[in-house]
């Protein structure tokens, strides 16, 4: 049987023509809710409401399933005419009953959103309409409407929204009917009553007004800064002029991790955006890629990464699940052999890191050692070869040097310890102690300078105890 999908709109007189020639004609006629001021443009018919399947519902996803499965059910004896209110377009359970039944006809009506845009006098392009129970689905605009704000709960879910996007003390237009009034965003929640009717329309500020932004408005800068009239210095750089920028910036931003810093995080974490945002736009310039190429492109390799999350792979804990990643990345970079994994490893990677990372994916072959211990005793015949070459001159000291500093990665690496991390932690301990001994060392009246081995190792030793008590 035929279904016809009708938009009601949201005032009264919004019912076209051709509306209601259809339902003049129609067998049966169901509504979606008769609490809405556009059903009274069809108070005149016979109408069957669903306003009882509200009450029975737990969520919206649940509501609209429910809604579109009672017509769907209906069209199975006859043709149906479902009426809902505002537009077709913006009803979750008509685009349900389309997916699900090819013979249908779509007569719309005025829009929440448009009616909601035209109350508010908005004047920005491509606003976004989208229902409050939709809320978290809203990303970035420059201008939104959102209706359905019918409780101060789902009214402090929009305010949250809203918030992040455009800022609590953005003014927005609160409308209820056809009355607007003008608040800021964060009194959203705070009115004395809510409907079906009640919506908002917000839209954002001129952008050295703004006050939030997000990556879009980075990049829009970005192309500010370099144009022909704008900054000198940021409109000749290059890729290659900052790269690195780039390495400083992560180090920054480590530091304020490690310091457990949050307010520096997040001046660090947007610096390094910064970065990333000033190579895509630079790279868009020359015609090799944007910044939503490089965002489309993670996001894929994320997905196909984690296939135990969206795919057939299973992964019960997280070292499972790093196997998984493991093996996703090797295929998804077409290394077909060991060797092309281990020469993938960068070459600017500090070389503590570099090593800890050559010695993990070569130890996936099998060459390995079988534990620490015998790493350990490897070490140990370096050492004596370093010892040998530095002592009868013979050898490249060199070379043993690089040997005994690998090996030492070795025995890190199958202990669980973090190289790069424990080398950081002892000159950290070296350099308190060093500037402890010396401060006792002046305290006395000396020059370190002055000081022979064993003067030193008793103000070394004083410095330690020192450190500890403190």
């Amino acid at each position: 049987m035929k279904i016809t999908l009708i938009g009601l709109g949201v005032s009264e007189g919004d019912l076209t023509v051709k509306a209601k020639n259809a339902l003049d004609n129609a067998s049966v006629i169901i509504a979606r809710t008769q609490s809405c001021e556009g059903f009274k443009n069809i108070k005149g018919y016979t109408v069957r409401t669903l306003d009882e399947i509200y009450s029975g519902c737990r969520n919206f996803d649940t509501l609209n399933k429910r809604l579109a499965s009672e017509v769907l059910k209906a069209a199975k004896e006859s043709d149906v005419c479902y009426c809902v209110d505002g537009s077709v377009c913006e009803d979750e359970g008509c685009k349900i009953i389309l997916s699900k039944h090819k013979d249908c006809l779509i007569i719309d009506g005025v829009s929440k959103s448009s009616h909601v845009s035209s109350l508010a006098n908005l004047k920005k392009d491509g606003v976004c309409g989208i229902s409050a129970y939709a809320i978290d689905g809203l990303k970035s605009c420059r201008a939104a409407t959102v209706y359905d704000i019918d409780c101060d709960y789902i009214a402090g879910k929009v305010k949250e929204k809203l918030s992040d996007i455009f800022g609590e003390e953005r003014d927005c237009h609160f409308v209820r009917g056809n009355e607007v009034k003008r608040i800021k965003i964060y009194e959203l929640d705070r009115q004395k009553t809510y409907d079906l009717s009640c919506a908002v329309a917000v839209e954002e500020d001129e952008f050295l007004k703004k006050d939030r932004f997000d990556f879009a408005d980075l990049e829009e800068l970005i192309k500010i800064l370099r144009a022909p009239d704008g900054c000198p210095w940021d409109r000749v750089q290059t890729s290659e002029s900052i790269k690195n920028n780039m390495i400083e910036e992560a180090y920054e931003l480590v530091d304020a991790i490690e310091r457990g810093d949050t307010d520096g995080m997040e001046e660090e974490t947007g610096d390094v955006l910064l970065q990333a945002a000033f190579h895509a736009v630079m790279q868009g310039e020359r015609g090799e890629f944007t910044g939503t190429d490089a965002l489309t492109r993670l996001i894929k390799k994320l997905i196909f990464r984690h296939s135990h999350i969206f795919g057939n792979d299973k992964a019960g804990d997280g070292a499972e699940a790093l196997g998984v990643w493991e093996k996703n990345k090797q295929k998804e970079k077409g290394q077909l052999t060991f060797g092309e994994s281990v020469a993938a490893v960068p070459n600017n990677f500090p070389a503590c890191m570099r090593a800890q990372k050559v010695q993990k994916r070569a130890a996936k072959s099998g060459m390995d050692f079988i534990s620490a211990i015998s790493a350990s005793e490897s070490l140990a015949d370096e050492v004596t070869e370093l010892l040998d070459a530095l002592t009868d001159g013979k050898g490249d000291v060199f070379e043993e040097a690089g040997d005994v500093l690998f090996s030492a990665v070795n025995v890190c690496r199958h202990a669980g310890v973090d190289c790069e991390e424990a080398l950081r932690a002892s000159t950290k301990k070296f350099s308190e102690r060093f500037i402890e001994c010396e401060k006792q060392i002046i305290a006395d009246g000396k020059n370190i300078t002055d000081l022979n081995e064993l003067e030193l190792n008793v103000y070394w030793e004083r410095a330690k105890n020192a450190l500890k008590s403190n």
